[in-house]
């Protein structure tokens, strides 16, 4: 049983990861065949990483 009073604590990290699962899954079920490499990257937002680790 969850406390009363309002003590959640938020884990930043999970939260960003079940989102980028929610968004694989919705890509996922909206595409006809197999989502590729290039494709999963795209909804991961890998080249957006790429991008500003080098910067």
């Amino acid at each position: 049983m969850a406390p009363v009073g309002g003590t959640a604590v938020q884990d930043h990290v999970a939260l960003a990861e079940i989102e980028l699962c929610g968004e694989l899954i919705i890509a996922a079920s909206a595409a006809e065949d197999r989502l590729s490499l290039e494709s999963i990257d795209a909804v991961l937002r890998v080249a957006e990483e790429r991008e500003s680790a080098e910067v």
